[in-house]
């Protein structure tokens, strides 16, 4: 069994058959699966969808690109109440941005500070987004002690040094579809020198399709692939990465089943 524990299934890209792709996920060995709340429309979706399904759980708070949208009083307030729900095991995905050209970056700094003391406040893990901004979110968690509550590295992107500070911080290392590339030498060597109780896997979907089927939505189902992927890079069994990296995810978030 697999645990995804990172997907957008209440994505519009979902509509017309989300049924039938937690359905496949299901068939494929899928048993958990974190759906992500991250602005003011996709947080009563994902809340709703883990209400609707047992093996669906929810992480919510404000993504970085969306900074600019919060209300930072009011919504804090809104994703703390919403933590005192028993479906939501974290807070995220919340992070820093550089890629796209949203938000302003002291604005996603003050954000992602008060989202991180939330967490700390309340307990919760932290899901990190990451994109481009690789020492800024180091130097923030430090300056944070989000370590306190340590978390997830989302579809990790960055270097072995970044990625063994985000250990040293009790974070776990996330990996998606981009291990699966064949190119994707980066990854794939920070994958390998991972130790084997702090590896995830997750999708991401409906992005980061994964090969051999690329130029497809991405879905749950599809985590198997990283999975496999994992295995061959760690030169281990796909049960071996299974039993591990599900522990992993149930150790990490709070899970119990």
């Amino acid at each position: 069994m697999f645990i995804d524990t990172h997907a957008h299934l209440d994505s519009p890209k979902f509509d017309n058959d989300r049924a039938e792709v937690i359905e496949r996920a299901q068939e494929a060995g899928i048993d958990t699966i974190v759906n992500i709340g991250f602005n003011r429309e996709t947080i009563p979706s994902t809340m709703a969808l883990a209400e609707q399904y047992p093996f669906i759980f929810a992480a919510v708070g404000w993504h970085p690109t969306d900074a600019v949208d919060m209300k930072l009083e009011e919504d804090l307030a809104w994703i703390e109440r919403l933590c005192s729900h028993p479906k939501v095991v974290a807070i995220g995905e919340i992070g820093l941005d550089y890629y796209w050209d949203t938000s302003p970056k002291e604005l996603q700094h003050t954000v992602f500070r008060e989202q991180i003391r939330l967490a700390k406040r309340l307990n919760k893990p932290i899901v990190i987004h990451n994109r481009d901004a690789h020492e800024d979110v180091v130097r923030l968690l430090k300056e944070e002690n989000a370590s306190e509550v340590g978390g997830i590295m989302h579809c990790f992107s960055g270097s072995w040094e970044i990625a063994k500070q985000c250990l040293d911080m009790n974070f776990y290392i996330s990996f998606g579809g981009p291990v699966t590339f064949k190119n994707a030498r980066v990854p794939k060597e920070v994958m390998e020198r991972v130790p084997m109780d702090r590896l995830l896997l997750e999708t991401d979907a409906p992005s980061w399709l994964r090969t051999p089927i690329r130029g497809q939505r991405n879905e749950s189902a599809y985590v198997r692939l990283v999975a496999e992927a994992a295995a061959e890079i760690k030169g281990i069994s796909l049960e071996e990465i299974s039993n591990q990296t599900s522990q992993n995810g149930r150790n990490c978030l709070g899970l119990t089943t």
